[in-house]
């Protein structure tokens, strides 16, 4: 049964976290964010893991999660993607293994729950969740990150190990970028609770004592290429109906015919300047970059959709966005899964900020027999039946 109807446990927003263990995230962000790494000794007190290793292991075997399996036998290291189904995943007895899944938070409402109360860093920023098992032994060996990462334990310990400033030199012939010399120069235990903060660049290697499974809250920056294409993109939709033809009127006769013209460069040049981003340009570009989901992503679709005038009611009670939308805005603009939707009516704008801070929507609108503006109530409703969002509790279907 689809329980895209189904209302959460409760509507009020996840909070991101205010501390880290004793550590204030104002603290945090001011002396350690992007400068040096940091263990902070029970982080989340009293933390659980989001999923059981069973729940890790069956999510593994699913077609739209992305999953790897990294073992050594006879000391030779191999490297498997998924998905796996569960008779092809060791006997958790075995030693030397691990098995890595991405993007928990859109694959578990626990996953999801746990990733906003790092929504003390933008959302522009945060990336997914990735949660692992690993056995006795288990890891991918020493390697190095192009990106911020908070390494929370969430069951049993694992040993990490770190170098500052390691040399990139990898060894040939695996199938995993490690390390060729790694010099470790600090070591900890990590338990249920404590948390490695990582900043991009650091060598690091962790190992599993004993049965361990591990989250990682990776982060993102913007790939200036992909920006670059996407503003390329963009320009060719404002620019489609405009077309600049070369004019070289009071052309003289040419004794060098395939010399490049001079009047052509310099009108080329010109034109080309005008297409020049601006920053408006630019926060359009990282609007759709940065709210694209994961290619795997696929959000489900009401089955059956309730008619809008039900929706209109049911709004009423609350909305809340579905785990996979990802939501960004600037001043008059929010984009929505990639999707760009200008926002010119300050109601709308408020609204649609609200949602995309909160994730939810409360019910403001009870005492108003108008409800939401028809216009914002429309939008609402295309991102209800593409899955996007959905009401608090819908009234039963007729």
């Amino acid at each position: 049964m689809n329980d895209a109807h189904a209302p959460p446990e409760s509507l009020r927003p996840v909070r991101a976290l205010t501390h880290l263990g004793p550590m204030p995230v104002r603290e945090f962000l001011a002396r350690h964010w992007q400068r040096a790494p940091l263990l902070i000794r029970q982080a989340l007190p009293g933390f659980e893991s989001p999923l059981t290793p069973s729940a890790l292991f069956e999510l593994s075997g699913r077609d739209e999660v992305e999953s790897r399996l990294i073992d050594r036998v006879d000391g030779r290291w191999r490297l498997r993607h998924g998905p796996f189904r569960r008779r092809s995943i060791p006997s958790r007895k075995r030693s030397d293994w691990t098995l890595l899944v991405q993007g928990v938070d859109v694959q578990s409402e626990a996953g999801a729950d746990l990733i906003a109360r790092f929504r003390f860093v933008p959302d522009a920023r945060l990336d997914d969740l990735m949660v692992s098992f690993a056995s006795d032994g288990g890891g991918v060996g020493p390697h190095v990150d192009s990106y911020d990462v908070f390494l929370l334990q969430a069951l049993g310990k694992r040993r990490w190990r770190i170098e500052r400033r390691p040399d990139p030199s990898c060894k040939p012939g695996l199938p995993l970028r490690q390390l060729l010399h790694f010099r470790p120069q600090q070591e900890w235990v990590l338990e249920p609770g404590d948390l490695l903060y990582l900043p991009p660049g650091v060598a690091h290697e962790g190992v599993a004592l004993g049965q361990c499974i591990t989250c990682s809250i990776g982060f993102r920056t913007p790939s200036w290429a992909d920006l670059a294409s996407i503003w390329s993109e963009l320009q060719s939709e404002q620019t489609s109906g405009r077309n600049v033809a070369f004019r070289d009127v009071g052309l003289t006769a040419s004794a060098h015919p395939a010399r490049l013209p001079t009047r052509l460069i310099e009108q080329a040049h010109r034109e080309l300047l005008r297409s020049q981003p601006g920053r408006q340009d630019v926060a359009m570009a990282l609007l759709r970059q940065l709210s694209e989901p994961k290619p795997r992503v696929i959000f489900e679709r009401p089955r059956p959709p309730m008619a809008l005038s039900h929706f209109a009611q049911a709004v009423r009670r609350g909305l809340r966005a579905d785990r996979r939308t990802r939501m960004l805005y600037s001043e008059r603009t929010l984009a929505i899964n990639g999707e760009l939707v200008p926002l010119p009516d300050p109601e709308q704008r408020r609204l649609v900020k609200s949602l995309a801070d909160q994730r939810v929507l409360l019910a403001r609108y009870d005492a108003d027999p108008r409800g939401l503006p028809a216009a914002m109530l429309t939008r609402l409703y295309e991102w209800y039946l593409a899955g996007w969002i959905h009401p608090y509790w819908p009234l039963p279907q007729r």
